[in-house]
């Protein structure tokens, strides 16, 4: 029987396979495009294959029309160049080739539609063969407007560099040169959201004044208006808004009446979870002809409002797919808001002790299991007699603390967290009273009654009291880690679907980086690998195309992502954790779709290696100002951070050197007073000078060439110097007296032997005029790139 099964599917299989020719190359794909005749291409990835539901009614077709010209192919964007920008976009998409132009695009499983528009590109593809016509090329609306909010993107990151290129992307910043996307509240929600749809009144509508009844017949159905806005489409707009029927005989009319005047854009959802509002708010629209929607659905808004074909008052979404498409076309920074109604899940942490973890785990987890607990968090651990005492440190001075240290550190035990919406009460309701007679008692069912221990006092489980004593007790035996997530080239166009069940996962996403590797960036990302046979073809993989790197933050970060990636094989991800992202989108070995680090060291480096230096927040976030938005040139980032840390290493000892060395023929009058005080210090050794000045001499080669750009300042500078030298001569006694107060005077006058044997040293060794100049400009170049630094950030 079974054999039979597997001989029809292959039959099943074989006859598909003849229907539609398979395209899975780039060489195959420009084949294609240059024969003669029109091809209907179904666009499929491989993680969700063609659409099959539409096979038999094809196959229908084509033995009705018998028709040469036809062709069918489905053809693997994966693979195929020329089809890139359809990888994650295109779950149904059918696009219909004629002599190699694009000229229709039909988006959904529409069996009426594909089937209808087969028809008649074939029949115009026979008037453009027989000279009767020309072929009118096309281009894909949704794809054209991806296009064209890139492009606003880059407009916006040229016209202000260094700043969000886009609103809806999250937080970006520059760092090394490249745009880093960093986590927003967006990525912090793990929440469903709802369902809604757009609609739009339609000019003529408007024009009667009918917008106020038309709303308030959405809101008597229970229809719920999100957003609205009134707006006059441009030619533009309403030609991508509508080129599925640009073949049309009104298409003009339609873009003319669609830019006439006003329409009213609305997003609507309905319920709490807007479930199916897209049909149900189509259903009360009526058909699409007016005429029809008469006849069949009169109490449509269609049938109430509506004049002819285009001029029916409104438009609804057809598809979930659709209605995103037009709420980015029309409300490009919208949030849609959360579905309501959905249970807030619980964490508790649970511990199963030594005795009970020995002797009961595996019945244990069963009931865990059974109760309809998720088991989020898992870790076998052993506990050492200070981790106990610190974990149960509210419970010292009691008289079983002792006996409750030593069981607990006794050997390994599990520590689990627990998701469920009552999962704190939830598992202190399984466990039972604390008191061992009490609970075999009053709960004999309980865990800790049923899995007590002979001759032990302790009971053998524990459960959090609260949900805050829940997170802190999480922390404790998970701690908050970050790890380093890759989505390879090869699954980049199911980045979103990955993401999702990232943020399912209980991740969060801390910085995000979107980048294509060089060879020498990728070859020291694995260093590690290099030894393995198949480090270069690794290596070359990750440089072929576009990769995004990820820091994710949750407890146990770096277990838990490779958890949920699966096994290195896909392959055996399908056999041993068929839910895993390598068995979900991976390909081969190679192609295996995402990587993770292999333990926390590894971690910290290669986040180290993509991100630069990060710090997070106790619960995973991005430290704010970790990385501030940078200058506007890179050179200028640079010279910030090294006038900063100039200034908190150097800048003392540089101003006391090269104030001794301007002012060395100056001060010879003030030098007898100094010299007074000199013998109450002993003198210092030459050391500190002779360092400050080899320093002065290693940067004055760069220095020198600066100071050649501008000798006509110098003059000037120095004046200004001397000015600023006066001003500190008069303050420098004030901190000096207040220092001597709670100091002492020895302690207040230890400076100005320094002084004097900076001033006795410079003599001996005068400086060179270029010396000196090129400490002036020194100073002055730290003050301008820390002035430039601050003004571009």
């Amino acid at each position: 029987m079974a054999d039979k099964k597997k001989a029809s599917n292959m039959a099943r299989r074989k006859q598909e396979i003849q229907l539609q020719q398979e395209i899975e190359t780039q060489e195959e794909w420009e084949d294609i495009m240059s024969k003669e005749g029109l091809y209907v291409v179904d666009v499929y990835q491989e993680w969700c294959g063609p659409c099959t539901g539409l096979v038999a009614n094809l196959k229908r077709l084509k033995n009705e029309l018998g028709d040469d010209l036809l062709h069918f192919a489905i053809a693997k964007a994966d693979t195929i160049d020329a089809l890139e920008k359809y990888r994650g976009r295109c779950e149904p998409c059918f696009l219909f080739y004629a002599g190699g132009v694009l000229v229709a695009v039909i988006r959904g499983a529409n069996s009426p539609m594909v089937m209808r528009t087969v028809t008649e590109q074939l029949q115009q593809e026979h008037k453009v063969i027989d000279g009767t016509a020309e072929r009118k090329e096309i281009k894909d609306p949704y794809i054209s407007m991806v296009d064209t909010m890139d492009d606003m993107d880059e407009d916006e990151e040229e016209t202000e560099e260094g700043r969000p290129a886009s609103k809806k992307d999250g937080k970006q910043m520059r760092f090394k040169g490249e745009l880093v996307n960093f986590g927003d509240e967006n990525d912090r929600s793990q929440e469903a959201k709802k369902e809604v749809t757009v609609a739009i009144i339609k000019p003529d509508a408007v024009q009667a004044g009918k917008v106020d009844e038309i709303l308030a017949e959405i809101k008597t159905q229970g229809i719920e208006i999100l957003k609205q806005e009134e707006r006059v489409m441009t030619e533009e707009e309403a030609t991508n808004m509508y080129t599925h029927l640009q073949e049309e005989e009104f298409f003009k009319d339609l873009i003319t009446f669609m830019t006439s005047g006003p329409s009213h854009i609305l997003v609507l959802t309905k319920g709490r979870t807007g479930e199916n509002i897209i049909n149900n708010f189509r259903d009360l629209l009526g058909p699409t002809s007016v005429e029809e929607a008469k006849e069949k659905q009169p109490e449509s808004l269609r049938a109430k409002h509506g004049q002819e074909t285009y001029m029916n008052a409104l438009h609804g979404s057809s598809s979930e797919d659709q209605a995103m498409r037009e709420l980015g076309f029309f409300f490009p920074d919208y949030v849609i808001p959360a579905a309501e109604g959905k249970p807030k899940l619980q964490r508790t942490l649970a511990l199963i002790r030594p005795d009970a973890f020995k002797l009961h785990k595996e019945e244990v987890i069963q009931m865990i299991n059974e109760a309809g607990f998720k088991i989020a968090l898992q870790k076998e651990m052993l506990l050492t007699k200070e981790m106990a005492e610190d974990f149960y440190k509210e419970h010292k001075g009691q008289e079983y603390f002792d006996e409750l240290v030593t069981r607990m550190s006794s050997g390994p035990l599990m520590a689990l967290g627990l998701a469920r919406e009552d999962a704190v009460e939830g598992w202190r309701g399984m466990l039972g009273p604390k008191e061992l007679d009490k609970a075999k008692e009053e709960a004999p069912d309980s865990l800790r009654a049923k899995f007590a221990v002979d001759d032990v006092m302790i009971n053998q489980f524990h459960g959090s009291d609260s949900e805050d004593s829940a997170q802190k007790e999480l922390e404790f035996f998970f701690p908050v880690q970050q790890t380093m997530a890759v989505i390879k080239p090869d699954a980049l166009g199911t980045k979103d679907e990955i993401i999702e069940k990232v943020h399912e996962a209980g991740f969060k996403i801390a910085a995000r980086k979107e980048t294509t590797l060089s060879m020498e960036i990728a070859k020291e990302f694995y260093s590690d690998h290099k030894d393995k046979d198949y480090y270069n073809d690794l290596v070359e993989h990750m440089a072929s195309g576009p990769t995004m790197f990820m820091v994710l933050s949750r407890e146990d970060a770096v277990d838990g992502w490779r958890s949920l990636i699966g096994p290195t094989d896909p392959e055996k991800a399908k056999e041993d954790s068929p839910e895993s992202l390598r068995a979900l989108y991976g390909g081969d070995i190679l192609k295996n779709a995402v990587h993770g680090s292999s333990n926390t060291e590894r971690a910290k480096d290669h986040i180290q290696k993509i991100f630069g230096d990060l710090k997070f927040t106790c619960d995973g976030w991005l430290v704010k100002g970790d990385l501030e938005e940078p200058p506007k040139q890179e050179q200028a980032e640079e010279q910030e951070q090294e006038a900063e840390a100039a200034k908190t290493e150097e800048e003392k000892p540089q101003e006391e050197e090269q104030k001794s060395t301007e002012e060395a023929k100056p001060s010879e009058e003030e030098t007898p007073k100094e010299e007074e005080k000199a013998p109450e210090e002993p003198p210092k050794t030459e050391e500190e000078p002779k360092q400050e000045e080899a320093k002065t001499e290693e940067e004055s080669p760069k220095e020198e060439e600066k100071s050649e750009e501008a000798p006509k300042e110098e003059e000037k500078k120095e004046e200004e110097k001397k000015e600023e030298e006066v001003k500190q001569e008069e303050e420098a006694p004030k901190p000096a007296e207040e220092e001597a107060k709670p100091e002492g005077e020895g302690e207040a006058k230890t400076e100005e032997p320094e002084q004097q044997k900076t001033e006795e040293q410079t003599k001996t060794e005068e400086p060179t005029p270029e010396e000196t100049k090129t400490e002036g400009e020194d100073e002055k170049k730290e003050e301008e790139t820390k002035t430039e630094g601050e003004g571009a950030a």
